[in-house]
């Protein structure tokens, strides 16, 4: 099985570049200065993508000059067009285009419609979107067809919702603690969603005393 990269930066916040480690820079084409450039340069030209939704979650790592884009993407265009953009990039030699491209499924849709609006109707969580008090989809006709995947809200969401085969994975930042649990619990009362996996980083973990 085909290693993946050893350095991975997820799309969270554009503040979330991990630092490199000297073993990174002996293992690395790029000298550290370099590598942090790039990874920079990386995570902006990802969020600029226009269709990276909150339907979508990128992460990518460097390794020996490679960039290796995982993630999952509900529209396959995500997936061309982040390998296209991150190629342009000065000092980037390969690119590996893990990215996971989610099926075409109706029901996922209407999942996807369903938790987006439980989530960010729940008053603790409305200020993870821009789109409030609008959190609830306003009408459309592809989202009337059941199209939602392909009109996603606009705006900032720091929770995206991944569904695939009616289970739902979450990622992004919260603040605290309680507020992941009532996002997992918002997913998981979802009717038709099979199971959530909670992969929400709190932004502020306490540090345990010793």
């Amino acid at each position: 099985m085909k290693r993946t990269a050893r350095f991975i930066f997820p799309l969270l916040l554009a503040l979330l570049i991990a630092p490199l480690t000297a073993y990174a820079q002996q293992q690395s084409k790029w000298s550290n200065e370099d590598a942090s450039r790039i990874a920079r340069e990386v995570q902006k030209q990802l969020l600029r993508l226009p269709n990276y939704s909150v339907f979508d979650s990128l992460h990518f790592g460097l390794r020996g000059g490679v960039v290796t884009l995982g993630g999952y993407a509900s529209r396959p265009t995500l997936k061309d067009d982040a390998a296209r953009v991150v190629k342009k990039i000065e000092g980037v030699t390969e690119v590996d285009n893990q990215i996971e491209v989610l099926p075409n499924s109706p029901n996922d849709d209407r999942i996807r419609m369903a938790v987006y609006t439980n989530i960010y109707r729940q008053p603790a969580l409305r200020k993870y979107t821009s789109n409030f008090p609008n959190a609830a989809l306003t009408p459309s006709i592809p989202r009337a067809a059941g199209g939602i995947t392909w009109d996603p809200p606009l705006g900032y969401h720091a929770i995206h919702i991944i569904v695939k085969n009616g289970n739902v994975i979450l990622a992004g930042v919260v603040n605290n603690e309680s507020d992941s649990i009532i996002a997992q619990m918002q997913a998981n009362s979802t009717p038709g969603v099979f199971g959530v996996e909670n992969q929400l980083i709190v932004a502020s973990q306490p540090k345990k005393e010793k």
